[in-house]
């Protein structure tokens, strides 16, 4: 907690001392440090396009989802029936069948690969920066380098990560969900908290119970009076940009704005219901909610591990599931907030200026193994990818019989990162200030977007 308590008791205009001023617990903002989560900002009613990412942390299995193999021997077209969907010539599987009512809406591409180790983190990585992380250096998520390039709209964040940060995945490594090499300042205003739960706010949003409205508005008309003990502080230049925001933070934690772009209250139950009363289904409704609100970026992780919960991550054996147990309590969680999202969006206008993606870290294995599950393949998978620029309702690349390896138009992690800043409006040359004040491009120089969906 930082809290700002001059030592000094020097009385103000109006009786209190400097001792009264507005304790900045509350702007822990959810594991963030004043400083590290504000950044100035200006107010902005632009209609630049907007993304939200939807993280299906544990691999979804290509096969047994959007490239299935109805042809291929029953060892590897695992147990579900293809199933025609609104777009003539695209079949998915029957675990889909509210998605396959709204393919006109996305696009597949799947023909995704990389050649990088077969775990988790590593795909996170690739998948959420374009890069892999070598020598230390940690490359920034796609909407933290989005909100570094055009800042905050209003007084709410740029990108915002539902419901929490991914955790423990077994590789002990980053998974590229922070600002990496631009600075804490530029790191995602993260949740942590449950939007499914009953008693759901947003933690440390606004200020602590113990510091009333009078008071807290006392307590930021006090900040203009504070001297004594505090200059050598505020010589300091990280205090200087502490300084510089106190102002936003305090708009932050009164903004009308803010607590209504993060209340779920306000949607009626019958919307709540559309996307179903999970954690997952209430982070794509207050997606749909922060975008429409002004948020640029919004990170959601379907999950937050592979253990301890079921997922995507199918190996078979416990901890984790298999094929047919995913089927019956992850898709169908996937299927209707998916479905909810991108109807709701189209409803409301808003798919022509956000896009949508939906992705995993890397594919499975095509041969079932013995524990009816399947195992990390990174060889080819299939992402998902709509909205704003994208056009919809196509099949981009395509995978060998056997989904072992693209067969067509193999595209890399990076060119997913480069289509989706090309989407967002983004120069690829555009140069970010690295570690040591070395430049680095957005993406790779000779990285293009994926044509095909544009």
């Amino acid at each position: 907690m930082l809290r700002l308590d001059a030592a000094a008791s020097k009385p103000l205009c109006d009786g209190h001392t400097r001792r009264d001023f507005l304790h900045a617990g509350a702007l822990s903002l959810l594991g963030l440090t004043l400083p590290d989560f504000l950044r100035a900002g200006g107010e902005s009613s632009d209609s630049d396009v907007n993304c939200i990412m939807l993280f299906l942390l544990g691999g979804p299995s290509h096969l047994d989802t959007w490239d299935p193999k109805p042809d291929a021997p029953a060892e590897v077209r695992g147990p579900f029936q293809s199933v025609a969907t609104r777009v003539p010539g695209i079949r998915i599987t029957e675990i889909f069948p509210r998605l396959a009512g709204h393919m006109d809406k996305v696009s597949l591409v799947r023909s995704v690969y990389h050649t990088a180790t077969a775990v988790h983190d590593t795909g996170h990585q690739m998948m959420q920066t374009g890069r892999l992380f070598s020598g230390g250096v940690e490359h920034p998520h796609l909407g933290c380098t989005l909100g570094y390039l055009k800042g905050r709209r209003g007084e709410i964040p740029a990108h915002v990560l539902i419901p929490r940060p991914m955790g423990r995945t077994g590789g002990n490594m980053p998974h590229g969900q922070t600002a990496g090499y631009l600075g804490k300042s530029h790191d995602p205003f993260v949740l942590n908290a449950d939007p499914s739960a009953k008693d759901f706010k947003v933690p440390d949003l606004l200020p602590p119970d113990y510091i009333g409205a009078a008071r807290a508005r006392r307590r930021q008309s006090m900040r203009a009076a504070v001297e004594g003990t505090l200059e050598a502080f505020e010589r300091n230049a990280g205090s200087k940009q502490l300084d510089d925001n106190f102002e936003l933070a305090y708009r932050l934690m009164s903004s009308r704005q803010a607590r209504e772009a993060f209340d779920l209250s306000r949607e009626p139950q019958k919307v709540r219901e559309r996307y179903g009363l999970t954690r997952f289904g209430q982070s794509c409704l207050l997606a749909r909610r922060l975008i429409e609100r002004g948020v640029r970026f919004v990170t959601v992780n379907m999950f937050e591990t592979v253990f301890d919960e079921i997922t995507w991550d199918i190996h078979g054996s416990r901890p984790f599931t298999d094929i047919a147990e995913m089927s019956r309590l992850v898709a169908p969680d996937f299927d209707l907030a998916f479905s909810a999202l991108l109807e709701d969006l189209h409803q409301r206008g808003l798919l022509s200026n956000t896009m949508v993606t939906a992705m995993g870290e890397f594919g499975r294995t095509p041969k079932i193994n013995p524990a009816g599950g399947r195992d990390h393949h990174p060889g080819v998978w299939t992402i998902l990818m709509g909205g704003g620029p994208i056009r919809g309702g196509q099949v981009v690349g395509e995978s060998d019989a056997l989904g072992y390896i693209p067969k067509t138009r193999p595209v890399t992690p990076a060119e997913v990162a480069a289509s989706l800043f090309h989407g967002l409006g983004l120069d690829l040359e555009k140069e970010l200030p690295g570690p040591q004040g070395r430049p680095i491009p957005l993406v790779d120089y000779g990285v293009k977007p994926i044509r095909e969906l544009f």
